[in-house]
């Protein structure tokens, strides 16, 4: 079983800048694509960002040269750098990390609060 726990979610004004860290506790962490959703009230959860292992990155069309996702796989940490952030920014962001080994394996974090306001 993985774990992972998020933080640096917060309140900022908009045009601000948030760091969103992920840790995870997988002996294989390298081996994951890393990904960030968001889910905002009402709506569905989205896939915002990911990294693959080989360290592609794809980004939703909203948050493309705002955000940043990246890694340290030697502190199996993945991020989510948010710059320009605006109100439609606002959701709960989760990580959630994938490993296909004998199948599709999946675990989600428990989530932070971003919240764009001024």
């Amino acid at each position: 079983q993985v774990q992972l726990v998020e933080s640096g979610g917060g309140l900022v004004q908009p045009g601000g800048s948030l760091r969103l860290s992920c840790v995870a506790s997988a002996r294989l962490f390298s081996m994951y694509t890393m990904n960030w959703f968001r889910q905002a009230p009402g709506k569905q959860r989205e896939l915002v960002a990911a990294l693959t292992s080989g360290g592609s990155t794809n980004y939703i069309d909203s948050v493309k040269g705002r955000f940043t996702i990246s890694r340290d796989n030697a502190k199996n940490t993945v991020y989510l750098q948010m710059n320009s952030l605006n109100a439609e920014d606002t959701a709960v962001y989760y990580c959630n990390a994938r490993i296909q080994i004998g199948g599709l394996r999946e675990y989600w974090g428990q989530g932070t609060q971003v919240t764009v306001s001024s």
